[in-house]
């Protein structure tokens, strides 16, 4: 693990930190990239976290999550003490059982589904499964499947 401490910005409504250039291209090295999204764990004021460093902007950010800043007791302005490495872990989101039972009753949907980007996928899966209620889950895995065939909306797309 590698440390730097660092002030913490903010670009719209995303508290961030920037890593120093030389722990960059450590990680790149460590990921065998420096495209794309970069999955990384460590600690923030001994806090841990996982989390993914990604280019905004022309900058390569860690975004610090609600979580990651209540738990490190810190905000924006605040310095953020920071260890962090490239995380190799496999990083995967479940399928609720229930959106999967409703996309193989309607083969349009799944197709529709499977065609979707893999960022797409799993930003519909991690909102259904955040879901707490079953009327909510009944009520969004509808709409998902009525969005992918194409009669409503849902997560804000057409």
């Amino acid at each position: 693990m590698n440390s730097f401490s660092a002030k913490i910005l903010i670009i719209g409504v995303n508290p961030y930190v920037l890593l120093p250039a030389s722990l960059l291209k450590e990680i790149f090295k460590k990921a065998g990239k420096n495209k794309g999204p970069i999955p990384v764990c460590g600690t923030i004021n001994e806090k841990k976290f996982t989390q993914t460093l990604v280019r905004y902007s022309g900058k390569w950010r860690l975004y610090l999550n609600t979580p990651m800043r209540k738990s490190a007791g810190i905000d924006v302005g605040d310095i953020a003490n920071v260890e962090i490495s490239y995380d190799p872990s496999e990083r995967t989101t479940p399928m609720h059982p229930k959106l999967k039972a409703a996309l193989e009753k309607n083969k349009k949907a799944l197709t529709e589904f499977n065609k979707q980007i893999p960022s797409r996928k799993k930003e519909i899966m991690r909102y259904i499964n955040s879901l707490k209620t079953e009327e909510s889950l009944e009520r969004n895995i509808k709409r998902a499947i009525g969005s992918l065939t194409g009669k409503d909306k849902f997560i804000r797309r057409n």
